[in-house]
Order: C-alpha cells, then sequence, then structure tokens
C-alpha cells in the first residue's frame, strides 16, 4: 500500500492510504538501520510504501520513494546528526516577528538559502503588525522591499485578525511549510485560517521568548490538494550540507556579482578587487546580508 506521512513522532508515524484511512505505522528496522545520520529517517511529507501488521490495524513501512526536495538542519540534540524538518514541500512560509520575539535577519537568511539550495520559494511573513509602532513599520518596509527585489516576496499580517485573503491565496492547491521561531504565531496562523483550534496556542514566556506548543511536525489538509505543515518552533538552525565556498552561490542579491573578483576562489572575506565588496559598498547589497554571509561560512 502506498502513502502520505502526515505526522512524524518518530516511532511512529501517521500515513494517510490512497483511500483516506489514516493507518498508525513504524519503521522496519532492518530499513531503519539503512538510513543513518539523520535522527528522523521518515519525515512529515514524505510518500512511502507500507504493509498492515496482523492486527489490520496497524502498518510497517518498508520504503519510501524518492523527495522532490526538503529542509533539513544539524540536530539540536544529536551531535554529528542532521534532522530532516519536512519534505515535498511547494513552498515555506517563514513567520517571522519584529517583536515578542524578535527574529534576528541572520536567521531569516539562514533559511533562505536552505530553501534556495532545494530551489523551495519563500514567502515571508511578517506576523503581529497591531504590536508595531511607526518605526517598525519603516523597518518594514525597508526590510521588505530588499527581500522582494531579491525574490522573496513579504506580507505584514496580524495572526488574530481574519483578515488573511492575500495568504490564503498563496496557499491554494500547495503544500507549505510554516517555519518560525517559537512564539511568532505559526500555530494561531493555522488556527485563524481553519476557523477553529486545531494547534494548542500559549503565552510568551516571562523572558518574552515563545513556549513550543507544537510537539512534532504535522500536516493538516486545509483544502483539498492544500496542506500545511506545522512543525515545532526552530530556535537555533544550522545548516549542514551546504560548503562554505557554495554559500554564496544561494544569495540572489550576490549572483549578479559572482564570477567578477579577481580570484576564482574568492571567499569575498578580505581578497583585494573583490566585487562582492564593492558592490557592498555601492549599496547593491545590504549589509545585514553581508553579515549573515559571514556568519555562516565562518561557522
Amino acid at each position: 500500500m502506498k502513502g502520505l506521512v502526515t505526522r512524524s513522532t518518530g516511532l511512529w508515524y501517521d500515513v494517510k492510504s490512497e483511500a483516506g484511512e489514516i493507518i498508525s505505522c513504524r519503521l522496519k528496522g532492518k530499513f531503519r538501520q539503512e538510513i543513518n545520520q539523520v535522527t528522523n529517517p521518515i519525515a512529515t511529507g514524505d510518500r512511502v510504501e507500507f504493509i498492515l501488521e496482523e492486527n489490520k490495524k496497524n502498518g510497517i513501512i518498508t520504503s519510501i520513494e524518492p523527495r522532490t526536495n526538503y529542509i533539513i538542519r544539524k540536530s539540536s540534540r544529536k551531535e554529528h546528526f542532521d534532522h530532516i524538518i519536512a519534505s515535498n514541500l511547494d513552498q515555506a512560509l517563514l513567520i517571522a516577528t519584529f517583536k515578542m520575539p524578535r527574529t534576528s535577519l541572520g536567521f531569516i537568511d539562514r533559511f533562505l538559502v536552505v530553501a534556495t539550495s532545494f530551489e523551495i520559494p519563500v514567502i515571508i511573513v511578517f506576523n503581529k503588525s497591531d504590536l508595531l509602532k511607526e518605526r517598525d513599520l519603516n523597518k518594514f518596509n525597508d526590510i521588505a522591499a530588499y527581500y522582494s527585489k531579491i525574490g522573496y516576496p513579504c506580507h505584514l499580517i496580524s495572526a488574530l485578525n481574519n483578515d488573511l485573503e492575500a495568504i490564503k491565496q498563496l496557499l491554494n492547491q500547495k503544500t507549505t511549510l510554516l517555519f518560525g521561531h517559537s512564539g511568532t504565531g505559526k500555530s494561531t496562523l493555522l488556527n485563524t485560517l481553519f476557523g477553529e483550534e486545531i494547534q494548542h496556542t500559549k503565552g510568551l514566556t516571562s523572558q518574552k521568548k515563545g513556549s513550543h506548543t507544537t510537539t512534532f511536525a504535522q500536516m493538516f489538509e486545509w483544502s483539498e490538494n492544500s496542506y500545511l505543515v506545522d512543525i515545532p518552533g526552530i530556535k537555533e538552525f544550522g545548516i549542514t550540507h551546504i560548503e562554505p565556498a557554495e554559500i554564496g552561490l544561494y544569495f540572489p542579491d550576490f549572483k549578479p556579482f559572482i564570477g567578477q573578483c579577481k580570484f576564482y576562489n574568492c571567499s569575498h572575506k578580505h581578497e583585494p578587487n573583490c566585487a562582492i565588496q564593492a558592490a557592498i559598498k555601492e549599496g547593491k547589497i545590504s549589509d545585514w546580508r553581508y553579515k549573515s554571509y559571514l556568519s555562516m561560512i565562518n561557522e
């Protein structure tokens, strides 16, 4: 039988069969051993083959179909291992906030690099517009204009308000990952879109940081052929599968200047006649994007 993994708890997986039935499945032991260096050999969004156990209620996953793409990061719990966040995505909504909590531009840029490396389109959604003052709105306009110019559309919303028509249109007929820090409002946005509480929400801690309310990655069918993947909030996002020399290739604002440096293997850090550094001085590349680049290659 074939099915779609809609929820991953680490040991058990909810698999939606072609008949629409949700089957609780585990992974065949030998198959688990063949997939190493990842904490979760099966991820939400995977398409798998499975057989029913003797009780006809549970299943055993026997194989996984090739993924079209996936989002991966360094495991936060197991050294030298990676963690697959979700797979087979059409796009991602990066949920960010200017305050309560503040999403750093470096965090945003790290996710953009990983998603771009897998050719996954990203829309940046700045949530909690109801908390912003005039100076915050001016900052949003500047940041949104820059990101939009390099291919990442931006939206400013309040997930508490049911004024999400632009977002709803983006989700139609697509599988979309909701990504962001804890406390940025992913689950609140999900509940507003569905018109009911399908994910529990919780306020910020006394340190104005988000609380983990989503425990496992889970896929929800918002409308026919339209799926939303909600995941636990991400605290840190370590890049694992890209070599330092390749990171600049996934900065769209660097692309016009790649290959114009004096040295073919220019790191864009200290070499003379570097086209990237010249573009920064001329205001063609933002300072914050360059700082994000340096942080990634120095890591």
